[in-house]
């Protein structure tokens, strides 16, 4: 009889456990397949919009921002925006960036600005007024963080000292603070909206110059000595170095392969770049998620026919 009625309780308790288990699963937001926000095949037949490992490539016209929207608004997402702004040039645009960014970035989300200065400019913060908050961002709470970086740190060059900076910056706090993250320069200036169709576990930038030349004509490293070698006849797209995104582990896994490279080349003597270590990585860690030219194109040239909105724009800073 005792055995019994231990058994009686042991089936109720996991009756309503399984209850439970049952209630918490219906809260949760189901996962969107990619089929419920992404239909690109009618839409845009002019531009490449899967890759083949099968990640979306997002142009204008590919994705339902309705969906997208009523899926992320109730699942108190932050994400993250880091923006390197040191050298004068630089510096000088980031006013303009952050303006945009608050009114064009992730529009309903919680977003945390993480922007780095040289230590010259730490004051650069006070008195600015940004409007950071929910009255300018549909709902999205917004807010700014500041850290500084000594001159010093620079003389291996400002992509080197960015990576660097971004690495420190996941580890120490970020890491803990977002769930998506993406890093930027303050050259970029947002003309359109930028929302959760960019969210993904690692999302790369295709080069708005590159992503219309020929396959051979792709300006990755071809010497074998360096880290950042790809054969000839490799290489599945040339991506952009100046927008980087996913989530906090993925972006540290990134940071810290580039500077492996990088610094093994440093000792080899070899003057390898920023963005031919970025695409050695995305070649052999295939992006889940792609961003068309129109996230990143370079204000001095027309869009072609294929870029129908204009998102983001690279600018250099003049003077």
């Amino acid at each position: 009889m005792v055995r019994w009625r231990r058994r009686r309780v042991l089936l109720l308790t996991v009756f309503l456990s399984s209850l439970v288990l049952l209630e918490y699963h219906r809260r949760e937001p189901e996962e969107l397949r990619l089929s419920d926000w992404f239909t690109p095949s009618k839409q845009r037949p002019d531009v490449v919009t899967m890759t083949s490992w099968l990640a979306p490539v997002v142009w204008e016209g590919t994705f339902n921002r309705e969906v997208l929207r009523r899926h992320y608004e109730g699942r108190n997402l932050t994400v993250g925006l880091a923006v390197f702004a040191v050298e004068r040039r630089a510096r000088a645009m980031l006013d303009l960036f952050l303006t945009s960014a608050n009114r064009h970035f992730m529009a309903g989300q919680r977003v945390t600005f993480y922007v780095t200065v040289e230590a010259s400019s730490s004051k650069w913060n006070q008195d600015k007024d940004l409007a950071l908050g929910p009255e300018g961002v549909a709902g999205g709470r917004r807010s700014l963080q500041v850290t500084t970086l000594e001159e010093d740190s620079l003389w291996l060059g400002p992509d080197l000292a960015r990576m660097r900076d971004l690495r420190e910056n996941i580890v120490s706090r970020i890491g803990r603070e977002v769930d998506f993250l993406f890093s930027m320069t303050s050259t970029q200036i947002f003309r359109g909206d930028v929302g959760p169709e960019a969210l993904g576990t690692l999302v790369a930038q295709l080069h708005g110059w590159w992503y219309f030349r020929r396959p051979w004509e792709l300006p990755f490293e071809r010497r074998p000595r360096s880290a950042a070698y790809i054969p000839f006849g490799q290489g599945d797209f040339y991506y952009d170095g100046a927008l980087l995104g996913g989530t906090p582990r993925a972006l540290l896994g990134l940071v810290e392969e580039y500077l492996k490279g990088a610094e093994r080349d440093l000792r080899a003597g070899i003057n390898s770049t920023y963005e031919s270590h970025l695409n050695r990585y995305l070649l052999s860690n295939k992006p889940a998620k792609l961003l068309s030219p129109e996230y990143n194109w370079d204000a001095t040239l027309l869009p072609p026919p294929q870029v129908r909105s204009v998102k983001v724009s690279q600018r250099l800073a003049s003077g």
